[in-house]
């Protein structure tokens, strides 16, 4: 049984018609004073039960929700809950930078185990750490194959170069490079440390000169970091810049930057929805709704979510 929350119904809609099921009918309420109210309109006992959540702003509400759709399923005797989130929130918050801070991904982890959940799917995790934070199965998809298939099929993969758009993206540029048998230039930067989340790009390692240059990262959030990695190729001599992100958190002034800087073409995947009344020019919404369906279609029959992964473009 596959059932929704209402931060993105059209994600989850897609999943059931790939499938060939009918999302469960539900009662969500929210009531005045912000409460959050679930109930199935259907028997789920004994059921293999799939719940989708995007979590986009406001994240909190939307993680609630999910919550307790998880537990109202749990108490309706439903055999196996599987907590579908495209986007895990709070992914970036993984680990301690300084003391008296929490980690909020692991307690996303135990809430989802508390309210019920025996297994976690999402797709590409901030850090693959996050995996260890549930204490149950956790299975990682990611859109690489998705987004890569586009890029082959539209771009002349003989002058691309693959860029990571800082130090922490090297290891997903660096498979991205294996994919598409593309070399790999790394954009350095640092935060200058006189001006408060000031960014400031230094140099370029690598070569990009009069290449087109795919920059890649796992989320845009407000797009400081992306579009200044554009600008600096560009710079650098790059012939032209596109960029591939699986996520479209696009808060704040991410749709002015965006539109702003020389962006040959943005590449998301629609794990999350565009805010409403977003309007980014030249960016392309990829649907991640097949590989959830095949996921989903491989858990429920005991299957091998691994071998989705297998000849990824290249």
């Amino acid at each position: 049984m596959l059932f929704t929350g209402r931060a993105n119904p059209e994600l989850a809609q897609s999943v059931a018609e790939l499938l060939g099921v009918e999302l469960t009918r539900r009662r969500l309420i929210s009531y005045a004073n912000s409460e959050i109210y679930v109930r199935f309109e259907e028997s789920v006992r004994g059921s293999d039960a799939f719940v989708i959540q995007s979590h986009p702003a406001p994240v909190n509400e939307w993680l609630m929700e999910q919550l307790i759709m998880v537990d109202a399923l749990k108490r309706a005797s439903a055999k196996r809950i599987t907590v579908v989130a495209p986007y895990y929130p709070y992914a970036r918050q993984d680990k301690k930078h300084l003391g008296r801070e929490p980690i909020s991904a692991r307690l996303v982890a135990d809430l989802f185990w508390a309210a019920g959940a025996d297994r976690i799917m999402s797709v590409d995790l901030h850090t693959a750490q996050i995996q260890g934070f549930f204490n149950g199965p956790l299975d990682h998809l990611t859109a690489l194959p998705v987004l890569a298939e586009y890029v082959s099929a539209n771009y002349d993969l003989t002058d691309l170069t693959i860029v990571s758009p800082d130090a922490g993206r090297v290891r997903l540029a660096d498979t991205w490079s294996d994919a598409l048998s593309a070399p790999l230039a790394i954009i350095h930067k640092r935060h200058d440390p006189n001006i408060a989340n000031q960014v400031v790009v230094h140099e370029v390692v690598g070569e990009v000169k009069g290449r087109t240059c795919l920059l890649v990262d796992d989320m845009v959030d407000t797009a400081g970091t992306i579009c200044q990695a554009a600008n600096a190729l560009i710079e650098h001599g790059a012939r032209r810049v596109i960029c591939a992100a699986t996520h479209p958190i696009l808060s704040g002034p991410a749709a002015d930057r965006l539109n702003a800087t020389p962006f040959e073409e943005i590449i998301f995947t629609n794990t999350l929805p565009i805010p409403e009344g977003m309007h980014i020019e030249k960016a392309t919404v990829l649907s991640i709704a097949p590989l959830l369906a095949q996921a989903i279609h491989e858990i429920f029959e005991d299957g091998s979510v691994t071998n989705l992964f297998h000849g990824s473009p290249g």
